[in-house]
């Protein structure tokens, strides 16, 4: 193939059109409304697993920072349009993570965000399955859906409790398989066994609704006082293909900006980037963001597992290193 040429297809192509009509059909029927937020920001992500794009501003001073962020999601301006009184909204658009390319990452991405004004991440994930059926639909597929807890998952996959065991009984299932443990926190055993050990052995005709997740992943969810505490966050795979990832959303400004903190403090062990603080989102927290889910979907990875390709080039119409 020549350089100049699409990775995708023109039939990948007029899908994701066809995608992109069912999906803003699908929320214009029940009333949650499209909205375009700034793709270049002030602030950055401050999480430890995440890279932004940076590039400075040459303009007026008077405009603001110099230094813009490109956004990893449009979250932040969208709790603020909720904070607002907006209400129900989502976008359809394209989001920016540096460092991250290869057969299921791209850099530029499309991602689908939205928010529920008075749901929790249980009703939530609900619409997020009732949306990808409808684009499986498309092209004349189906699957069956299941819920389970994180905790559940891990017990019936490898007998292994995620809320309570220790780094040994975690690093036991994956046998030496991790070249390097240096550095590696439970956390990071925990991904490595969903990653390696669970997500390879999913149904491809199962739309899987994992909720409840450890509070030491609870990223911008909300952390419910169980015994142990679970943070009230979601995902949603299609195989092993993991498509979607949402919360009961977290309010409170202190605990927020906390996180963030603690994110910067992690960052700088590392001798990394340390992003400004989104002093807007905290302020919107502060004043009256409403009790709400959020979810966030990758619209290329529901494109290539509606197709059953496994590389994101098949339905990109340039790839990052043919932009």
């Amino acid at each position: 193939m020549n350089a100049w040429q699409p990775t995708a297809s023109t039939a990948a192509l007029r899908l994701r059109a066809q995608l992109n009509a069912t999906i803003r059909d699908f929320f214009a029927r029940r009333g949650v409304l499209e909205v375009e937020t700034p793709i270049l920001s002030q602030a950055g992500n401050t999480d430890p697993h995440i890279e932004s794009f940076r590039t400075p501003f040459e303009g007026h001073r008077d405009a603001g920072s110099r230094e813009r962020w490109l956004r990893t999601s449009p979250e932040y301006p969208l709790k603020r349009l909720l904070a607002a009184g907006v209400g129900d909204c989502y976008e359809l658009g394209r989001v920016f993570r540096n460092g991250e390319a290869g057969r299921r990452h791209n850099p530029e991405f499309t991602l689908l965000e939205w928010y529920r004004v008075g749901w929790d991440h249980r009703q939530l994930m609900r619409e997020t399955a009732d949306l990808a059926l409808a684009a499986l639909a498309l092209v004349g597929r189906n699957a069956r859906v299941r819920e389970t807890t994180y905790r559940l998952l891990f017990l019936d996959a490898l007998g292994i409790d995620p809320l309570t065991a220790d780094v040994t009984a975690l690093q036991a299932p994956l046998d030496g398989s991790v070249l390097d443990p240096g550095g590696l926190e439970r956390d990071d055993w925990l991904d490595l066994l969903l990653t390696h050990r669970i997500q390879p052995h999913l149904s491809a005709y199962e739309l899987l609704l994992v909720y409840d997740y450890p509070a030491s992943q609870c990223a911008l969810a909300r952390i419910r006082a169980d015994d142990p505490p679970v943070a009230e966050r979601f995902e949603l795979y299609l195989g092993s293909v993991e498509l979607a990832n949402g919360y009961h959303e977290l309010t409170d400004a202190a605990e927020q900006r906390a996180r963030f903190e603690r994110d910067r403090a992690r960052r700088a062990q590392r001798g990394e980037v340390l992003p400004p603080l989104d002093e807007n989102l905290l302020a919107a927290l502060d004043a009256n963001l409403p009790d709400c889910a959020g979810v966030a979907l990758g619209v290329d990875r529901l494109l290539a597992a509606m197709l059953g390709v496994d590389a994101l080039a098949d339905v990109l119409a340039f790839t990052f290193d043919h932009a």
